[in-house]
C-alpha cells in the first residue's frame, strides 16, 4: 500500500506545496500499569503558512504484562479553509472519543508497535464512526534500544475505515528520524504522506514535513523500554 500512495496516485488530484505537521505530546506516567497523555496539533497547507487545521486532546492508559497497553482519549479537533491562516469560515469542528488497544513486540532491536483505535466523532456534517489500524516499527541506530542521547528511525503505516461514506478513507505513511535527548524530551522529524479517498474515483495526496516534541515525565516508573511516538 505504500508504494501505491507515493508512486501510482493520480497527480491531478494532489495538493500543491509541502504542508506542515507540528506535533507536541506530553506523557505523565504515574507507575507501571496507569499514565496521562495529552497532545495538540497544528497543519498547515503550505511551509508554516496557510495554518488550516488544529487539535487537542488527552487520556489515560493502562499497561498490561507482556506489552500490552488501553487507552481511552477525547479530543477537539478543527479544520478551517485551506487558503489562509485559520480562515473561516470552518469546514469541520468535531469532538471525538476513541479507545485503542497497543500490543508491542520486537525482531531483534527493531521495536513493532500494533495499535488498534476505535473513534466516535462528533462532527460538524453528523455522527459516524471510524476504525484505524497502524504499525509502527523504531530502529534505533547509535544504542541497542532507545535511551538518552539514542537515534533512531521510525517508520509507521495506518489505515482509516469508516462505517460511513467509503469504506477505506485514508491512509498516512511517515518515515522519520528521532533523537532521544534525555529522560524529558526527545525531538523526531521526517515526511509524512497522506492519501484520502473520497469515492466515485475521487482522490488526494499531500506530504507534510513533520515535526514532534515529546516530552515525558516518569517514564522510568513504566518499567518498559521506551517506545517513542505521537499520540496521533
Amino acid at each position: 500500500m505504500a508504494f501505491f500512495v507515493f508512486c501510482t496516485t493520480n497527480t491531478d488530484a494532489q495538493t500543491p506545496g509541502l504542508g506542515t505537521w507540528n506535533v507536541a505530546t506530553g506523557r505523565y506516567t504515574i507507575n507501571t500499569k496507569w499514565n496521562v497523555f495529552f497532545e495538540t496539533q497544528l497543519r498547515s497547507q503550505q511551509a508554516y503558512h496557510h495554518f488550516n487545521y488544529q487539535e487537542y486532546k488527552g487520556g489515560i492508559g493502562y499497561n498490561f504484562p507482556k506489552k500490552i497497553s488501553l487507552v481511552a482519549a477525547m479530543g477537539h479537533y478543527t479544520t478551517y479553509q485551506p487558503d489562509g491562516d485559520f480562515k473561516s469560515p470552518v469546514i469541520n469542528s468535531e469532538f471525538r472519543l476513541w479507545q485503542q488497544l497497543i500490543l508491542n513486540n520486537y525482531l531483534s532491536r527493531v521495536k513493532l508497535e500494533h495499535r488498534y483505535r476505535f473513534e466516535q466523532r462528533f462532527t460538524s456534517s453528523g455522527y459516524r464512526n471510524r476504525f484505524r489500524y497502524r504499525l509502527n516499527a523504531i530502529i534505533p541506530i547509535n544504542k541497542p534500544i532507545v535511551e538518552n542521547n539514542t537515534w533512531y528511525l521510525s517508520f509507521s503505516n495506518e489505515i482509516f475505515l469508516s462505517n460511513r461514506g467509503n469504506f477505506f478513507e485514508q491512509n498516512r505513511l511517515s518515515v522519520l528520524v528521532g533523537y532521544d535527548i534525555n529522560d524529558l524530551l526527545t525531538v523526531q522529524t521526517g515526511l509524512v504522506n497522506r492519501f484520502d479517498y473520497f469515492g466515485l474515483g475521487k482522490e488526494q495526496w499531500k506530504n507534510f514535513l513533520q515535526t514532534t516534541l515529546l516530552f515525558s515525565f516518569n517514564e522510568g516508573k513504566s518499567g518498559r523500554e521506551r517506545h517513542p511516538s505521537q499520540v496521533d
